[in-house]
Formats: structure tokens, C-alpha cells, sequence
């Protein structure tokens, strides 16, 4: 089976300058844990998920730091305090959006799908043709095949 066999193709999504209030009413209203950011021109951008959604309520984890001679030297966790620090103080989906997202093409064996799920620690990929959305699958849309 390929990607676009199972695929829901039926997709939620948000513009990059969508309030995170819309976003999280968004993922409540549908029941669902993340939602692709989309440009205008069908291209994905990024997106924006449950944990995204988190670090506005949670205070940046602190990076691990030495003082010597009076000097702070961050030697672990700056580049996930920097991260943290944009999504606290984030309004839109373009702020608070994880950008780099696995994606697999339509033709891609759902093997690899599911192994790419397990490797990233991923609920969610999105599927895209000639560089546009076309498609998301999840979890549930994966074990869905064992049961067919």
C-alpha cells in the first residue's frame, strides 16, 4: 500500500497568520492534535501541534550552564531555550509552527511511513504532491490497516 491509499485527504488546515486562540479552538472543536500550516499557494509552511501549543503555558527549559571566573557558559539546551523563549511569546501560527516537518510524497510505501513515525517520535505526516498538501496520515490512520 502507498501513502495516498490510506490518506486523509479531507484536511484541516490554517493560514500563517492564524491566531494561536483559532488554532487551539481549531484542534479542540475537531479532536485532533496538530494542524498543517498552509501558504496560499498549497505549499506546507509548517505545523502546529498540541505541544506547540504547550509552551505558552510552560516557562522555557532553563539550557545547562557554567559560571566560571564570573562568566556564564551555556554548554547544553541554549538552541531548545531559544526555541521554548519564540514559542511562549508566539500570537501566530508563522511564530509558533514547527517548520521542519518529515513529510512523504503520495508513492511512498506505507512501511516507510510507519517507520518514520517511530524514528521522530511523530503522531502525523503529511503527504505531498509536487511540493503541495495533498494528504495527512496519523497513527490511527496507519493501525486502521491492520484491521483491514
Amino acid at each position: 500500500m502507498k501513502a495516498r491509499d490510506i490518506m486523509a485527504d479531507n484536511l484541516i488546515t490554517v493560514g500563517p497568520k492564524t491566531t494561536i486562540q483559532e488554532i487551539a479552538k481549531i484542534l479542540v472543536e475537531n479532536r485532533i492534535s496538530g494542524v498543517p500550516v498552509v501558504g496560499t499557494d498549497g505549499k506546507l509552511l509548517g505545523i502546529v501541534s498540541e505541544g506547540d501549543l504547550l509552551h505558552k503555558e510552560v516557562v522555557p527549559r532553563i539550557p545547562d550552564a557554567l559560571n566560571i571566573l564570573g562568566a556564564i557558559v551555556y554548554y547544553n539546551g541554549l538552541k531548545q531555550y531559544n526555541e521554548d523563549f519564540r514559542k511562549m511569546i508566539a500570537f501566530s501560527a508563522e511564530e509558533i509552527m514547527t517548520e521542519k516537518v518529515i513529510v512523504v510524497d503520495e508513492d511512498v510505501d506505507i512501511s516507510e511511513v510507519g517507520k518514520l513515525m517511530i524514528e521522530h517520535h511523530i503522531k502525523r505526516i503529511p503527504v505531498i504532491k509536487a511540493g503541495n498538501l495533498v494528504g495527512m496520515i496519523s497513527r490511527t490512520d496507519m493501525i486502521r490497516t491492520l484491521i483491514e
